[in-house]
């Protein structure tokens, strides 16, 4: 795996409280990681470690860049936090200017890039606003330009979508998912799960600071599935089980069958076709939420057992 940053057994700890717990992680250089959990999870905590924010009590992390011209790896990295980390009183074009020098770009490139977010976002006549005079929205906005102004290879966002209307959401998301088009990296941090089925491609569920499953999203929904479809037919569909499959619901044109056993596609189709006349047929994947839900109480039943 060509991996852009590597965690080996990090572990950290607040007052006696596990907050990472040795953690091994690898990030897919190009990929949209998900990195998901409930609040209180270690998700920041080990954000906090890869911005150099916190040190961890001990392991090791390895950063992978490309562009070896930048000396300081904090400066390939573009950090949106949860909190809000404007100044009140500060305009917004001052801020912006402040943040990219911050991180090394010289104040012609810090303008250009500027001129570039702002008129991607339309808001240019917002460059001489005090953050005290946008909305939590739209400080958000902002913040999020902060990010991504000095064009660093690694993005991280955490709770990225708080505060944001609808619209702004779905503007965010087609960022994040151009970003990734053009070659960025990005670490997503979510207690929504299903935001991120949207637009991760790799994720990994975190609990009480312990990785319970991480791996491409795709073959992870494919590992839990049910073998269960949904079938939406006109017809006289039959009530009992036929040919290894079991009907779980059926209503007027509308149908779930699950497999019990190896049974292609085709063949259920087949059968089916000798009853109802079928116009949708998909297969049911189990949301990253029942996942979650599921391999949690695997895992706390199997500590419960491990004490009895």
């Amino acid at each position: 795996m060509d991996a852009i940053l590597s965690l080996e057994k990090l572990h950290k700890e607040y007052e006696k409280v596990v907050a990472v717990h040795s953690i091994d992680l690898k990030v897919p250089r190009g990929s949209v990681f998900g990195l998901l959990g409930p609040n209180g999870a270690g998700k920041t905590s080990m954000i906090r470690i890869i911005t150099n924010i916190t040190l961890p009590d001990s392991g090791k992390l390895s950063f992978h860049f490309q562009n070896s011209k930048i000396s300081d790896p904090m400066n390939n990295i573009g950090y949106l936090p949860e909190e809000r980390g404007l100044y009140p009183e500060m305009k917004i074009g001052e801020q912006l200017k402040f943040f990219a020098q911050m991180k090394g770009l010289s104040a012609a490139k810090a303008h250009e890039n500027i001129q570039y977010w702002l008129k991607r976002f339309e808001i240019e006549d917002w460059a001489n606003k005090k953050a005290q005079e946008l909305s939590k929205g739209m400080q958000q906005l902002i913040q999020f330009i902060v990010s991504v102004i000095h064009d660093p290879e690694l993005l991280i966002f955490d709770e990225p979508f708080s505060g944001l209307d609808p619209i702004n959401t779905e503007r965010l998301k087609k960022e994040i998912v151009d970003l990734s088009k053009s070659g960025k990296t990005i670490i997503f941090s979510t207690h929504q799960m299903s935001q991120v089925e949207e637009i991760c491609n790799e994720i990994a569920l975190i609990n009480k600071g312990r990785f319970i499953l991480e791996g491409e999203l795709k073959e992870i929904k494919n590992r839990f599935k049910k073998n269960l479809f949904e079938i939406k037919y006109h017809g006289s569909f039959p009530n009992n089980e036929i040919n290894g499959f079991e009907i779980t619901i059926k209503e007027e044109g509308h149908a779930i069958v699950k497999s019990l056993k190896e049974c292609s596609y085709s063949n259920l189709l087949k059968t089916l076709s000798d009853y109802v006349e079928i116009y949708s047929f998909t297969e049911i994947l189990p949301s990253l939420n029942e996942i979650f839900i599921e391999q949690v109480t695997l895992a706390k039943a199997n500590k419960e057992e491990e004490h009895e």
